[in-house]
Parts: structure tokens; sequence; C-alpha cells
């Protein structure tokens, strides 16, 4: 696409993310063209391939090339940013400086042809090479102008592990309270990749004021003591240290963890050895991060999934397997072991003996993935008999119902075998009970 645009008179360089990545020796993923070429001369040297027109206003023209959709934006200024979001005008330009000198990050703000080489002006491949995160130019201007960059700079660090440098920490801090300007679709797009991120539990503590703006009762545990002998941090430090320790590639079980115990300081009740209890804190965070949720625009599937494992992360754990069979027929396969998960990751950031439960629980999830994979009877589903097999002898009604539920209870309890004979003269003794 470069050659096309290059054989055609124009300038052309991919940029931002796909370069810092290339850089890092990380794969990309996305390509991003900027180019001399105004939007109507991109539109007819692409004009075999199909054109989207959604970003055109501000020079953006996306094109279709080879399965792949690729964002092609003519070199630019940005005018005055009214909103704290978006430039009032854009004013398109012949030079790449002007348009790397509106972008927010150094480690974002280089550019390369292959005709050319690298365009780093703002020495971003150094600032990778020293793991930091720098605004160009003023960061107080910066984050004035767009105030998605706060959550950008902070999923940089979650996600790569770089520092953010003084100065832009300072204005990133002192414009904590622009995220307001933010749409809350955006503001929850940018957490979900943060708190994925290898190094989230750092990110988390040290910009917990961040945090706070977008989820307020976060401020309530910062440098909470939790008064309990099965912690040694603080409720904020012990949230971060569940995040982390959840799967990287599970966002609902890191949003879990993110508002597992949010509610406690709301439950908090003290015994006369002076030890701190948060009876109900596992419902009262529930309700909290479901009402958080729904204000950040979280889809319906992923709010009632991450609610109802907080709502259940500390449910007594039984290492047998009619516990796992009962469980698996109440909560499903998936809900189960996301439960189990989350007991590991909390049991992993409090007090070292804490963790001496972690092989029991992993014990238990091995016995439910073989459980489900051995396609063990659980639900009237799996059940050998149904409806139609009992209704020689059963008249269709509410007993049947109670009949098939009994027999899938002694099935789960070991009682009975799974098995149609067995399952049709147990069904048989059962409705001759109820006569």
């Amino acid at each position: 696409m470069l050659e096309r645009l290059e054989e055609e008179g124009f300038e052309a360089y991919v940029v931002g993310g796909c370069v810092r990545d290339s850089i890092m020796g990380l794969p990309a993923h996305d390509y991003d063209i900027a180019t001399s070429a105004m939007p109507v001369e991109t539109k007819r040297v692409f004009g075999s391939c199909r054109i989207i027109e959604t970003g055109i206003k501000h020079g953006t023209v996306t094109v279709l090339y080879k399965g792949s959709c690729v964002e092609i934006t003519t070199f630019r200024i940005d005018g005055d940013y009214l909103d704290g979001r978006h430039p009032a005008s854009v004013e398109f330009s012949a030079d790449l400086l002007d348009d790397l000198s509106r972008r927010d990050f150094t480690i974002n703000g280089i550019a390369y042809s292959p005709l050319r080489g690298f365009c780093d002006p703002f020495f971003g491949a150094r600032d990778i090479t020293l793991k930091t995160i720098r605004c160009i130019g003023d960061p107080e201007k910066r984050f004035s102008e767009d105030a998605l960059r706060i959550l950008r700079a902070l999923r940089f660090e979650a996600v790569i592990g770089f520092d953010i440098e003084e100065r832009t920490r300072s204005a990133l801090l002192a414009h904590k309270s622009d995220i307001s300007l933010v749409s809350k679709e955006r503001i929850f797009s940018e957490l979900k990749r943060l708190i994925c991120g290898k190094f989230a539990k750092r990110v988390i503590i040290e910009f917990s004021e961040v945090f706070a703006q977008i989820i307020p009762e976060i401020g309530a545990m910062i440098n909470y003591d939790q008064g309990s002998k099965y912690h040694n941090s603080t409720l904020l430090e012990h949230t971060a240290r569940a995040v982390e320790a959840a799967p990287e590639d599970s966002v609902h079980l890191r949003l879990a963890m993110l508002f597992h115990d949010i509610g406690k300081p709301l439950c908090r009740t003290t015994d006369e050895n002076g030890e701190c209890h948060y009876y109900d804190h596992a419902a009262i965070s529930a309700k909290i991060a479901d009402e958080a949720l729904r204000g950040l625009k979280c889809e319906n599937a992923l709010r009632e999934r991450v609610c109802e494992i907080i709502r259940l992360h500390d449910m007594p754990i039984e290492n047998s397997e009619r516990f796992v069979r009962r469980q698996l027929s109440r909560r499903g396969y998936e809900l189960f072991c996301d439960i189990i998960r989350a007991e590991i990751a909390d049991n992993s950031a409090k007090i070292p003996e804490a963790a001496e439960r972690i092989p029991l629980l992993l014990d238990v999830l091995e016995l439910a993935e073989k459980t489900d994979a051995e396609k063990t009877c659980v639900s009237l589903r799996s059940l050998a008999v149904n409806g139609n097999d009992l209704k020689s002898f059963v008249p269709p009604s509410a007993v049947m119902g109670e009949i098939l539920s009994q027999l899938l209870e002694e099935v789960i309890d070991g009682k009975i075998e799974n098995e149609k004979r067995v399952l049709l003269k147990r069904a048989r003794e059962i409705f001759d009970s109820k006569k």
C-alpha cells in the first residue's frame, strides 16, 4: 500500500503502534498509514478497493486491502480541542512532522517508510530503549487536549511495563478529573485492556486516584487497613494483587477480582478480640459492581458473569466428586470453574498461609474438568431418561418433573447409575410412593 501511494507521487509511512511494536520485537496487529495524499487522492489511488469514509472529516480513509482494514490518514494539524476529546477542526498538511507533533506519546510518534527509513523527531526509539512513556511536547497540553490519553498512558504501562516519565505523570494526575469528559464506552474499553495487562497490579496501586475517578468506591479502598489476620496489605493492594493473580486472557475474571472486595468498607464489624469481619461483603460487592458496570456501558452478558463470580467468590469448597457434580449441576461448568479460579486468585493475594489452600482448589478444578470431559450426568439433558420414557406410567404433570428431578439428584449423589433400565425402575418406585 505504501508503494502504491509512493508510485502516485505521495509520501507514505506506517505510523503509531505498529512501528512501536516492531521496534520492541512484538507482533504488529493493526497497521496505520500517514500520507501526504489528500483523502480524495487516497480514494483515487485505491479506487479498486472497498473504501469506508467514516473518518474522512478528519482525513482518514479506511481501505479494505487483502482482507484487512487499513486506516490511511492525511498528514494534518489539529485545531483547538474544545471538548477535551476531539479537535474542533483539522488542517491538512504536506509535512510529516506536523502530523507526528499532534500525537500523544513519543513511543507512538515514530514513522517508517521503506524508502526513507525511520522518522523519529521526538526520540521515541530512545524512550522505547529506556522503557519510558513520555508525552510529545507539553504534557499539560497533551492531556488537556484529550483526556482519553490519561487512560492510554496507564494502559501502556500495564501492558508493556514502561514507566511514565515524571512530568507526564504529574500532568496526568493533575488532569485526572477530566476523565469525566470521555465517553463511558471508551473508558471501559481502555479499562478492560489495562486490567488484563501483565503489570496491572502496579498501575492500580500507583494510580489509584485515577481509578477512583472511574469507580468512586475505589477511593475508600486506598490505605484501608482490613484489620484481619488473613491479610497483610491494604484493601487496595490486596485487590491489585488478586487482579494480577487472575489469568491475563480472562477479562471477566480480572474484572471480578477488581470488584470482589469493593463492598468491604460498607459492612465492617469488629469482634471482642479486635478482629474485623465482613459478613455479606460478596453480595454488597456484586451490587456495587453491577451498578458500576452498568454505568460504564458494559455488555449485559459480561456484567452478569462478573457479578455472579463476585457473589460466589468466597463460597465453601469441598474436594469431593459429589460436591463437584452438584456444583456443576447448579452453576454450570464455566461458572463453577470461574469461581474456583477467583478463589485461587483471592488466596494468592492474602497472607502466605492462605496459599496453602490453593492445592485443594486446583484439585477441585481438575476434578471439575475431568467430570465435564467424561460427560458425567449433572443435568436433566444428560439423564438417560426423559418425559417420553416415563409417560407410559406417569401422566404429564408436575409429578413427572418432580420424578425426573429426584432421579437426577440420586444420580448426582451416586445413589443410582445413569442407566435407562435402572432409572425407569426407580421412577416407578417414586411414582408409586406418591400415590
